[in-house]
């Protein structure tokens, strides 16, 4: 019988040396930037090419002006140091590489130390359109960009002070003992957490001041900027519907991870942004998220255990 030879590369679901480090519980990584193959690397420059001329159109200018802070190479996957070097110096963000998923406190504790939890491996060159799970070019080239910008950047820090905020709601006067009605509150503020990220920092949209653009509006959302099907439609299509934020709406609102998005919300600029979030801290303080609207997306065990060990841990 004939040896299989492991293939090299890190590719999305091919990757050894990813399956080695979960295998051994190694959440966060280092970059094996000697392991990515020529194939990865084609990838990369086939996605960044092809998103050039839709970025034009449809981009925010904080993400183009963050484009051209960081310098790309248009034709080899970067290297997180690399971008760590012209990003950490503006907003003290830096791209931390992981291993896969991040549960939901860990994450947000993450923002709020200004890391960005990064995938380091890239989808396969066969499917280079949306894939549900991220990749480097959605974490990098969606993501990254606006984290150049210091009221987004301030923003996403607040979003893990509203972390902080549900695990001490969840501890407070538990007395260690954290019973099913709280877990079940707990449960609702992920929810309504989840999808107020998802409707600002994944899929947000913002005014165009300079109305240029068809319908008034430019992305800002990395689901979009780092998406060639999605991002057209989200910003010119008459079958999405686009309206103003909402803070009501956006936590009662499910969504649909594996489906375009038919209903986007606009804020006006990032500052607005940070205050919402910081009313949405507010509203996880005064109880008000403990029963939002049930549905999409699911809050799954290993996010409801990363807040409940956060309280155990806490002095």
């Amino acid at each position: 019988m004939t040896a299989t030879t492991t293939p090299l590369g890190l590719t999305t679901s091919a990757a050894p040396f990813i399956e080695q480090a979960r295998e051994s519980g190694n959440l966060f990584i280092t970059q094996p930037y000697e392991m990515y193959s020529e194939d990865n690397h084609d990838t990369w420059r086939r996605l960044y090419a092809r998103m050039q001329e839709p970025w034009a159109r449809f981009a925010n200018a904080r993400f183009l002006e963050g484009l051209a802070t960081l310098r790309f190479d248009l034709d080899r996957v970067p290297r997180l140091e690399d971008v760590n070097a012209f990003m950490a110096p503006l907003t003290g963000f830096r791209a931390k590489a992981v291993a896969g998923y991040v549960p939901a406190y860990q994450f947000f504790e993450c923002l709020r130390k200004r890391e960005f939890p990064t995938t380091i491996t890239i989808r396969d060159g066969g499917r280079l359109d949306y894939l549900p799970e991220p990749d480097i070019f959605h974490d990098i080239a969606g993501h990254v960009p606006m984290h150049t910008d210091a009221a987004f950047a301030n923003a996403l820090v607040r979003f893990g002070e509203v972390a902080r905020a549900a695990a001490e709601r969840l501890a407070d006067g538990a007395n260690g003992e954290i019973d099913a009605d709280r877990l079940a509150r707990l449960g609702s503020v992920q929810r309504a957490l989840a999808r107020f990220f998802w409707f600002t920092v994944e899929f947000g949209l913002m005014r165009d001041p300079t109305g240029a653009s068809l319908n008034g509006v430019r992305a800002y959302g990395s689901g979009l900027l780092s998406s060639l099907g999605e991002l057209g439609p989200a910003c010119e299509s008459p079958n999405v519907q686009r309206v103003p934020f909402q803070i009501e709406w956006v936590v009662n609102q499910g969504f649909d991870f594996h489906s375009m998005q038919p209903l986007l919300f606009i804020i006006d600029s990032f500052e607005q942004l940070f205050d919402e979030v910081g009313r949405l801290e507010q509203w996880v303080r005064e109880g008000r998220l403990d029963h939002v609207a049930g549905g999409e997306p699911a809050v799954s065990q290993e996010d409801l255990e990363s807040f409940v060990a956060a309280v155990v841990a806490a002095p």
